[in-house]
């Protein structure tokens, strides 16, 4: 069993490729790499995509390297391999991201990354720290996680689905925040998982066990 974290999108590789590897150690999940290539990406169980910056950075830093973005697209939508986005990469799975003008996503999760707009003017953008999940729905990536549980964020944009029903979790910025969503065999996290101690360790458990 292996599982990529694609380099490719920005992100914090080191602490997430840490977090990831001690819970494929504990649960029995297989090999973890930090790569590029797309021949490895390819060949992959699962595939994770991290991402920090603006979101058209992100999406072009996908297509630099020649064949990756061919390699995950295929990977996922060819062949069913479990995906899991965190912060940008979550945003990359939208139809479309709106910082820094219009910039077309992946399009696994339909829906829209717009900039944050807190009800509260005394609420600051980018939504920095910790913040409580609020669950929305039942599914094998928040199995043990309970509405309450403190996560981590560090953003300005967030993802509008077009169907409430992809949206598994979110927490509360002057409104409702898209958390977590998952489709078919992809999912994402707004927040840091890697940075956000037991409740982020449970999910990336959940992650490596999730067999869409």
């Amino acid at each position: 069993m292996l599982t990529v974290l694609v380099d490719g999108a920005g992100g914090n590789l080191h602490s997430a490729a840490k977090a990831f590897r001690r819970m494929a150690a504990e649960t029995g999940g297989g090999e973890v790499a930090v790569t590029a290539r797309p021949e490895v990406v390819a060949a992959a169980d699962r595939i994770v995509l991290p991402g920090d910056g603006a979101f058209p950075a992100c999406r072009a830093g996908l297509a630099r390297v020649p064949g990756l973005l061919a390699a995950i697209v295929e990977a996922v939508e060819g062949r069913g391999r479990p995906f899991l986005g965190i912060c940008i990469g979550m945003q990359l799975l939208a139809t479309r991201g709106l910082e820094h003008g219009e910039t077309p996503g992946l399009g696994w999760v339909p829906g829209t990354v717009a900039r944050l707009a807190p009800a509260d003017p005394a609420l600051k953008v980018p939504h920095m720290g910790w913040n409580d999940l609020v669950l929305e729905a039942a599914h094998p990536l928040v199995g043990g996680l309970a509405t309450g549980d403190h996560v981590y964020f560090v953003h300005s944009y967030a993802f509008a689905c077009d169907d409430p029903a992809d949206r598994l979790a979110h927490a509360d910025h002057g409104g409702p925040v898209t958390a977590i969503v998952a489709r078919a065999n992809v999912a994402g996290t707004q927040f840091h998982p890697e940075k956000s101690q037991a409740a982020g360790l449970r999910l990336i458990a959940n992650f490596l066990r999730w067999r869409p």
